[in-house]
């Protein structure tokens, strides 16, 4: 756990690359060039970036405010997005709407960098370190580096149905936050849906979250399996569960997808396959199509990105990896599609409706921006909360522009 401190005051123990801006020769001599190709990118963008020195960049539209233009482009001169992340948390830029800001790089993150630049990704920036690969021994530690930080912290921002994936919205304008729980329900309602789960389907739930798909599921009259590799998760969704009386009707295990035995008539998983990796995903898909009976269906929910997209970006080792998810992939709809034909599955019905999370963490980042003091109590200090707030804006620029989506899939197992 951290503690609170005051505003602005980073503490190098837990932060270390933030609490100081990198000295590296990288840094040095890269930040003259990160500062012309960050303003030349600036002077296209419809954005209002202002410096000390008071002058105002960009076509105007959401204010940016760089505090500190050395330590700013020596960080991105360093390792580029991790830097924009690190000097945020650093406060050494400001934006009064985050999201909005955030929005206008996702929505033209292709062509930010000259293209014989871009060529240079993987020789220049930062990889995936070996010991965040998802292996069976690493898996757990990447996970219980995100899910484990607290229940407590989570419930300072979801809904009380614990739900931490994309609501499905009855109504797109504008939902409020006491809505949330119900789009979240008709969001795991369409998924079961989709998987066929009925009174006495036998269901393999792959990543359990906080327990809601499977108390929903037992409630109508199915017998549930679900695995996760959070202990934090495990502990309050057997509470949930059981004081919703359905003890006897779902078991959760700490337990690897991939150590999954015995066959099911329906299995779900919800934005559990970000965390697979690329290397992993085919030992995904062949553990669907083992695990899941003949005839039988997957309820699957994924964050998607464009395949080509996908596959510049599959090796790439960023700001969210760093700090928030390390190990993840986002994967492409064509390669789910792909993956599941070479298993023997059939993808049969396919919604997108990536918008929805963009209100989602819009919620999420207000009700975090609400509760700051409880979050604070919680032992979390203001690195943190700024670390956090960035990570829900910056997930919803990438949907709210299109960069991402999320969609639901049935993918369906031959009889033969």
């Amino acid at each position: 756990m951290t503690h609170t401190i005051p505003s602005g005051k980073v503490r190098a123990d837990l932060w270390p690359d933030v609490a100081q801006a990198p000295s590296s020769l990288r840094a040095r001599a890269g930040g003259p060039i990160a500062k012309s190709l960050f303003q030349g990118a600036i002077k296209r963008l419809p954005l209002e970036v202002r410096f000390p020195d008071g002058s105002v960049l960009g076509l105007g539209g959401p204010r940016m405010v760089i505090a500190d233009p050395s330590s700013f482009y020596a960080r991105l001169a360093h390792n580029g997005l991790i830097g924009l992340g690190e000097a945020y948390m650093a406060h050494e830029w400001e934006a009064e709407d985050l999201a909005a800001v955030m929005t206008v790089f996702a929505a033209r993150v292709s062509k930010l960098i000259p293209q014989p630049l871009q060529a240079l990704r993987g020789a220049i920036l930062p990889h995936q370190p070996h010991r965040e690969r998802n292996t069976v021994s690493n898996s757990r530690n990447n996970i219980s580096r995100h899910y484990d930080l607290s229940n407590e912290l989570f419930a300072e921002f979801l809904d009380e149905t614990m739900s931490y994936s994309s609501a499905y919205f009855a109504d797109l304008d504008a939902p409020d936050f006491h809505l949330l729980a119900s789009a979240q329900q008709a969001k795991i309602d369409r998924l079961l849906d989709l998987a066929g789960v009925t009174e006495g389907s036998h269901v393999l739930e792959i990543g359990t979250g906080w327990g809601e798909l499977a108390l929903r599921a037992a409630q109508r009259g199915a017998r549930v399996y679900s695995v996760t590799l959070s202990s934090e998760q495990k502990e309050l969704a057997e509470r949930r569960i059981a004081r919703a009386g359905f003890s006897d009707s779902v078991q959760i295990e700490l337990l690897d997808y991939r150590k999954v035995q015995g066959t099911f008539d329906a299995i779900v998983s919800v934005e559990m396959i970000e965390a697979v990796g690329f290397e992993f995903m085919p030992d995904y898909f062949q553990t669907l199509a083992a695990r899941l009976r003949p005839g039988g269906a997957v309820g699957l929910q994924a964050i998607t990105i464009g395949h080509e997209r996908m596959l510049a970006t599959r090796n790439s080792y960023t700001w969210v990896h760093k700090y928030i998810f390390p190990g993840g992939m986002i994967p492409s709809a064509e390669l789910i599609a792909e993956q599941s034909a070479l298993n023997g599955l059939t993808v049969e019905n396919r919604m997108a409706f990536g918008q929805h999370y963009a209100q989602t963490l819009r919620l999420w980042d207000e009700q975090f921006s609400r509760n700051a003091a409880q979050v604070d109590e919680l032992g979390f200090d203001e690195t943190f909360r700024r670390m956090w707030h960035f990570y829900l804006a910056y997930s919803r620029a990438g949907f709210a522009s299109g960069y991402l989506d999320v969609q639901q899939f049935q993918l369906r197992k031959s009889k033969g």
